[in-house]
């Protein structure tokens, strides 16, 4: 549901044997937070969405749920039993629900990905010189995490959690029916020497370490790129990596078919046991450069559908990065293995190396003995992400009147005050008011992820209502909610966890959950209208996360001291929502609110 708050990381050059472990076990877990506590601010969550009548129903509810000896302080007692018990109570439960659980394709739906600014080259030469640069520093990198050297990561001067990073490499996403799966290999006893190399919608095993165990150098890896786009010029091969952008019930079902076959067995098994995907795509038909980031969003999102690139890649993967041969770059990530801005550091390394001239073994192309079913589910999957790549709509605002340093300046919390302008955004296309949430990173504990921020309140909706009057004072209290979240108090993920104590101990799930008029009640807080995430970089990155649902907007932001960027996603054919209309009544909120936010300002100067 978006890619996370979290520190940028910036690659140190002096190796230190177990430095991002030094504070790992100081960490402390997530605390499981009270549930009276909880149930509190889940009543004040309600407040601008029910009518009286609905609260007074909840106020009950909630009330029988907190009886002392009840059905709530049994759950609660068996949720603090396996925090005492586990490194983190909630990581496990999230990535289940929000992601492996999910039936939707993970194109658009879950992955991220990152648009990066357009390299210097336009042809086949040029491409494979980036990709053999970027697979040295994706090698690299790899080193640094698996020598435990890498950096630690801080968030208003706290640790960080590094455990993303040692998941980041070698691991996948396995498709199973009602749910699936995720496979970790980097620290199995015989980890891959491989990368897998997309090209031409086929794949090929590209062995990136020498026989001395010394990863390839820039050289050898532009000869061996070579070698394989010189082999793989035929079109003929059924482009099995575009079933990996089905839904995920079809998708299992056909793996499960896949894997009959010896063959096919050992090549998904290559791809899943790879250090990582690099996938060298076609180029994309030109567009005017002022449409060119937008173009180049996409394709990283979703590879521009079955006739350009989108076969050309193993959504399945953690980690797949792209470059076209027009200078495209980006990565795309997979939200089930790991948060975007742990994914997104890769990209910001890059360490050229002298050449040498030690044989080099030829990469091996993976071979799939294709049935008549398969081909079909290969036709049906065409179909489905030409259908996706038709809907998923961007819309970007470079926005540069002001940024961070202006709003401190004026004693604002600068990421208060875009969740504002987004909610009065809102309001001003659709005329109400909608739950919104800001993904925000949980890693100050042990194994964290992600949690979901509920930035919709009394207080926003009163800021939103009264935003035309400038004699009232709606600025106070907009960001409490954040220090709240971050600090491990979740409502949703307490919510979560107790709902899974209750069927892992088989105990009747409490009315609270199953109510009719609460489930509808809860609707209206936890079903999200808008999804949001600020990413932070210094890489010229542009982070962008599809919709994960079909009637959410998507939107991913990044604050700079004097300007700030907005990448809002929808699907147009859900026509309530509109990405150009939001965007342009995000922009025109910002400067609205930088007005008021003057004339404020000059009155107490007064």
């Amino acid at each position: 549901q978006g890619c996370l708050l979290g520190a940028s990381w910036t690659v140190s050059r002096t190796w230190v044997n177990g430095r991002c472990l030094t504070y790992q076990q100081a960490l402390p877990t997530q605390p499981v937070p009270t549930l009276q506590h909880t149930c509190e601010r889940y009543l004040i969550l309600l407040e601008p969405f029910v009518e009286v009548d609905e609260l007074k129903r909840t106020k009950q509810l909630v009330q029988e749920f907190l009886k002392p000896g009840g059905v709530g302080e049994k759950l609660q007692k068996g949720l603090e039993r396996k925090a005492h018990n586990t490194d983190n109570w909630l990581t496990d439960y999230m990535v289940q629900t929000d992601y492996l659980d999910n039936r939707l394709p993970v194109v658009a739906y879950s992955n991220n990905s990152g648009s990066f600014p357009r390299m210097d080259f336009r042809d086949e030469e040029g491409q494979i010189r980036c990709a053999a640069k970027v697979i040295r520093a994706i090698l690299d990198s790899k080193t640094m995490i698996d020598n435990e050297a890498l950096p630690v990561d801080y968030l208003g001067g706290k640790p960080l959690c590094m455990k993303q990073y040692s998941q980041m490499l070698s691991s996948c996403r396995i498709p199973g029916l009602e749910t699936d799966s995720v496979v970790f290999h980097g620290k199995t006893s015989y980890p891959s020497r491989c990368i897998t190399l997309a090209y031409n919608s086929q794949f090929f095993m590209l062995e990136v370490y020498n026989s001395d165990g010394t990863p390839l150098t820039v050289h050898q890896l532009c000869v061996q790129l070579e070698r394989i786009c010189s082999s793989s010029l035929e079109t003929s091969t059924e482009p099995v990596g575009i079933l990996t952008s089905l839904n995920r019930d079809s998708w299992s079902k056909c793996y499960d078919r896949l894997i009959q076959d010896k063959t096919n067995k050992e090549a998904l098994s290559a791809i899943q046991r790879s250090i990582c995907v690099v996938c060298l795509d076609k180029a994309m038909p030109q567009v005017p450069d002022d449409m060119y980031t937008r173009c180049n969003v996409l394709q990283m999102m979703h590879g521009g559908g079955s006739q350009w690139n989108s076969a050309n890649r193993w959504f399945d993967k953690s980690l797949q990065f792209i470059i076209g041969e027009d200078g495209a770059f980006g990565n795309n990530v997979s939200h089930s293995c790991l948060d975007g801005t742990i994914g997104m550091a890769l990209t910001d390394y890059v360490l050229i190396m002298e050449s040498s001239t030690v044989p080099l073994p030829t990469p091996q192309k993976l071979h799939f003995n294709i049935t008549a079913d398969i081909k079909k589910a290969i036709e049906e999957a065409k179909r489905s992400i030409d259908k996706i790549v038709q809907d998923l709509d961007f819309s970007i605002l470079s926005f540069n009147h002001y940024g961070k340093n202006f709003l401190k300046a004026n004693k604002m919390s600068p990421d208060a005050f875009i969740q504002m302008a987004i909610q009065l955004a809102y309001y001003r296309v659709h005329r109400q008011h909608c739950a919104s949430y800001e993904a925000a990173s949980m890693r100050l504990f042990r194994q964290g992820r992600v949690g979901e921020i509920p930035s919709t309140s009394s207080a926003s909706v009163a800021f939103v209502m009264a935003f035309n009057d400038p004699n009232k004072k709606v600025w106070g209290g907009l960001g409490r909610g954040r220090g709240v979240e971050i600090s491990g108090q979740t409502v949703f993920g307490h919510f979560l966890g107790l709902q899974h104590q209750a069927t892992e101990k088989n105990i009747p799930m409490p009315d609270i959950f199953t109510d009719e008029a609460s489930v509808k009640i809860s609707g209206k807080v936890f079903d999200y209208r808008l999804a949001t995430s600020q990413v932070p970089s210094k890489s010229g990155c542009l982070p962008c996360a599809g919709p994960y649902q079909y009637k959410t907007y998507d939107i991913c932001y990044t604050l700079l001291k004097d300007d700030m960027t907005f990448v809002v996603s929808a699907f147009k054919t859900n026509t309530e929502n509109n990405s150009e209309e939001l965007k342009k009544a995000v922009e025109d909120a910002l400067l609205d609110m930088r007005t008021i936010l003057l004339c404020c300002c000059n009155f107490i100067k007064i």
